[in-house]
């Protein structure tokens, strides 16, 4: 039933980067957001930490607080939006509360998301969370709505801006990996402590979100394979040029009848992907459909505009479903079981780079590691400047399963000839 509503009041829970991008969004655009929804869209009470902190910006001083209770308990707010970054406590009381929510919080969706939609479908409200995934890229909502009819099979994509920024620097640039996160972390792409950026761990996140969402299951953080940049050896990247392939962080997550696999990690993409030109601080995500087939969504990952402008697309959504009586309505429970493939059921190409003994004789002896675990090998090459104590040899294989990658570094490293793996990559784009 339609809800003869004059105007939609929202509580704003946090006023940093994004909270205020979005209060100046709602602020700069009402003329617009009265035509959409018919009604005006306003922000009655912002949640902050401290009262007296200096604030630029369009809300009055009378409307902040400290108190989520006083927020909560407003009978005349009918929204909240969760750009706190803090714990699920608050989205979770906003529900209870009868509260339709919108976050962009990716550490608690990837974490208790299934949970949270749970509680919101209970209390018959919404819980949307476009900007947790993406920045500016309104994908949530592609996948969700554009793409629902469609069976989603594989997504890989560039999901973290910092280390997308940090590789750009250090290919193009030839910039140290320090040098480049210390010019990240100086434009604000980077965190004073930026290990869950370099570390996978926010990209994970990131992966749980989209795996979820693309194959109606639950995908736990512990699914998400997860290797750090900081593996990245030097050379590797001219390596990866002279072969034809760009080193990119990337997120990744498939699904057959075996089950999902989901991976975070740096991987060598071929330069005739569209992912290998996508650079310094800008996300992509490639989604691989049964029936669309091949579509990417690229744009700016982070930042407080693009951010704010998925978190006020959502607010826009949640307010029309307000306002047509029709707010959690909407079916969150995963359509699925959540099963999730072993090592020996993953399937890639890998790029395997061996630093050996120059000595005769070696060469065929590794290859015999390889063909002991059923390997075949696209590609041997042997440099041996790169090293006065040894040689390089590089090996990309065909496709064999992660298991046998396993297997094969194991006979490796208890191989005397071999002096050390310099690096390993998984080979994705051909």
């Amino acid at each position: 039933m339609k809800n003869e509503k004059n105007e939609i009041n929202i509580g704003l829970l946090g006023y940093g980067v994004v909270g205020s991008g979005v209060a100046t969004i709602l602020h700069n655009h009402q003329d617009d957001l009265r035509h959409k929804l018919g009604v005006p869209v306003s922000i009655k009470k912002v949640l902050v930490k401290n009262l007296d902190k200096k604030r630029n910006g369009v809300i009055p001083k009378e409307m902040f607080t400290t108190s989520l209770d006083e927020v909560l308990n407003d009978p005349e707010i009918d929204l909240i939006i969760e750009v706190t970054g803090g714990s699920s406590e608050a989205i979770r009381r906003s529900l209870e509360a009868g509260k339709g929510v919108v976050t962009a919080n990716k550490d608690v969706m990837a974490e208790s998301g299934p949970e949270l939609l749970k509680l919101a479908d209970e209390n018959k409200c919404d819980l949307l969370y476009e900007a947790s995934v993406g920045g500016g890229i309104p994908l949530i909502r592609t996948l969700e709505d554009g793409l629902a009819s469609d069976r989603i099979t594989a997504l890989t994509g560039i999901v973290n801006g910092t280390t997308n920024f940090i590789l750009t620097k250090m290919k193009d640039e030839n910039k140290t990996y320090e040098d480049a996160l210390a010019e990240a972390t100086e434009l604000g792409f980077a965190e004073a402590d930026p290990s869950a950026d370099v570390d996978g761990i926010d990209a994970a996140r990131k992966m749980v979100i989209l795996a979820s969402l693309s194959f109606s299951t639950e995908v736990h953080l512990d699914d998400v394979f997860v290797r750090g940049m900081k593996e990245i050896a030097d050379g590797d990247l001219q390596l990866a040029e002279q072969f034809g392939y760009t080193i990119k962080m990337t997120g990744s997550a498939k699904k057959d009848e075996e089950g999902i696999e989901v991976a975070v990690e740096p991987v060598f993409v071929h330069n005739s992907h569209p992912l290998a030109t996508v650079n310094n601080e800008f996300n992509a995500v490639y989604v691989y459909s049964d029936s669309v087939g091949e579509t990417m969504f690229y744009g700016p990952g982070a930042g407080s505009l693009p951010t704010a402008t998925s978190v006020t697309g959502d607010v826009v959504a949640a307010c029309r479903n307000i306002l047509l009586g029709v707010n959690g309505k909407r079916m969150h429970a995963p359509q699925f079981e959540r099963k999730v493939k072993t090592d020996d059921q993953k399937y890639a190409r890998y790029f395997h780079r061996i630093t050996v003994r120059d000595e005769v004789g070696v060469l065929t002896e590794l290859t015999s590691i390889y063909s002991h675990h059923k390997a075949s090998l696209a590609t041997v090459v042997q440099d041996s400047d790169l090293h006065n104590e040894g040689a390089d040899l590089i090996f990309i294989t065909h496709k064999i399963s992660r298991q046998q990658h396993l297997d094969i570094l194991a006979d490796l490293k208890d191989t005397p000839a071999v002096i050390d793996i310099s690096s390993h990559y998984r080979v994705e784009g051909e």
